[in-house]
């Protein structure tokens, strides 16, 4: 058997700086968070003073939270007239924000006040309130934990009896943190958020914090809305499958359907987890 076969260091070196090179690359593709689309299903009337915080669809109505100081409310929407058919307005004091249902009661966040109120869903009576730390913005939850956005990149988990914090997940896609998660909905085993002002929804798993995929709703409300009306509420009607999105101060409602997205966890299996793991352990 002949000595083995030997090349020049140079043309070594050269070939592992293209291997390298092309190794990088072909991660970085596969990193990539993908983009869904949509088409509208459905338009629907919407009341354009309120300032959407947060969303829920529960037994053939919409459930909804405003903000602003002066002007928060909770209230029960028809959804295909837009007529509010039920309302309690919060005290000056507070700032409406993210909307939750669980055991018959309506969890109402405050944005800086610490503050969680309970509504009857059926009668809106006041049966509590709890405090929290820390912002309040948007609040979904998996049917065994209340989930809650802050602003930050990070979600928390609270006991849905004691209200104590559980734990917490950051979100991640590609490019790193996302900050700004807004109002919150729970859809078939993924966490939707909007991202506050812009015209995106993050699917997250709720396991790793890795965004499964991006949705870009940029031109859905035309003519473009003024500064500060962002696109922000998200509903699911489970029974129907049926997703509905709307923002603060828009006239309108849509029922949209997606385009070109990833299943939940043919994306996360593999290559893509291990990654975003790791972001969502170590990042505070």
């Amino acid at each position: 058997m002949g000595s083995p076969r030997r090349f020049p260091v140079p043309l070594r070196c050269k070939t592992c700086a293209v291997l390298l090179v092309a190794v990088a690359a072909a991660a970085q593709v596969r990193a990539q968070t993908p983009v869904c689309s949509y088409t509208v299903i459905n338009s629907y009337p919407h009341d354009d003073g309120a300032f959407t915080q947060g969303l829920l669809y529960d037994g053939g109505v919409l459930f909804e939270s405003t903000g602003l100081y002066g002007e928060s409310s909770l209230r029960r929407v028809d959804l295909e007239s837009g007529n509010v058919l039920q309302q309690i307005g919060l005290d000056a004091a507070y700032f409406g924000e993210g909307l939750a249902l669980w055991d018959g009661n309506l969890i109402q966040l405050t944005w800086r006040e610490h503050t969680a109120f309970l509504w009857n869903a059926t009668s809106f009576a006041s049966t509590g309130s709890f405090a929290y730390t820390g912002e309040g913005w948007g609040l979904t939850h998996d049917g065994r934990r209340l989930i809650m956005s802050d602003g930050s990149s990070n979600l928390r988990f609270l006991d849905p009896v004691t209200y104590a914090e559980s734990g917490t997940v950051a979100v991640v896609d590609d490019d790193g943190p996302v900050d700004d998660l807004n109002e919150l909905e729970w859809i078939a085993g993924e966490i939707f958020a909007n991202q506050w002002y812009t015209d995106r929804i993050a699917r997250i798993d709720p396991d790793t914090g890795g965004v499964i995929a991006w949705i870009n709703l940029d031109g859905l409300l035309d003519p473009q809305p003024p500064a500060g009306d962002v696109l922000n509420g998200i509903a699911w009607d489970a029974a129907g499958e049926r997703l509905f999105v709307t923002g603060k101060r828009w006239p309108s409602l849509f029922e949209i359907e997606l385009v070109g997205c990833p299943e939940l966890r043919l994306f996360f299996d593999g290559f893509e987890t291990g990654g975003l793991e790791d972001w969502s352990t170590t990042q505070p």
